[in-house]
């Protein structure tokens, strides 16, 4: 005497854990599904904290998923993942490349900066001290400490300008992505 309201039937699984910067969490909560993944309930979502130092935003997620062994147009599936993937990837790339570029030459004005300071202060130093060298190699080298604050901000504001529109594409194309999927679940 076997009710089969009683008694489930047996769904195989395959699980996928990704790590994810913060920012980026929502976005593969929402599109995995469209991928046949759901969270797995039985795995809490695990943080991932960045070394002392380095800015919070890189602070990465766990993400658990699964999916049924048995689902159709799988391969179809697997593809537009890993184009999506490759999406996300590219999303960080970008947005590293907001603000590479400043750091870089930011940096170089610094150093630029400090050596001009070392050269005015072995000119001072010197036996006799050469007061002129040392006011006009001071006077370029607290340029080159300040500077590089404001570079940065320039820089970084224009290469955000430049890298929106791109993002912007990117969004677009994980939006076509995760469409396809939805329509090969459904």
């Amino acid at each position: 005497m076997t009710n089969d309201k009683n008694h489930a039937e047996y769904i195989g699984y395959e699980y996928r854990a990704i790590t994810v910067p913060r920012e980026h969490t929502s976005l593969c909560l929402d599109s995995y599904p469209c991928f046949g993944w759901e969270p797995d309930p039985n795995r809490e979502t695990d943080t991932d904290s960045s070394p002392r130092g380095t800015p919070r935003m890189q602070e990465t997620v766990v993400l658990h998923f699964r999916r049924p062994r048995t689902i159709s147009n799988k391969a179809e599936l697997t593809r537009l993942q890993r184009n999506f993937d490759s999406c996300v990837a590219e999303l960080k790339a970008l947005e590293r490349d907001k603000t590479m570029l400043a750091t870089i030459v930011s940096l170089a004005a610094g150093i630029l900066g400090t050596a001009f300071m070392a050269g005015a202060t072995f000119a001072v130093v010197a036996e006799p001290p050469i007061i002129w060298l040392t006011i006009l190699l001071a006077v370029p080298g607290f340029l080159g400490w300040i500077v590089p604050y404001f570079l940065y901000r320039i820089l970084v504001r224009k290469r955000t300008a430049e890298v929106e529109p791109l993002i912007g594409q990117k969004y677009d194309e994980i939006h076509s992505i995760c469409e396809k999927g939805s329509h090969l679940l459904h």
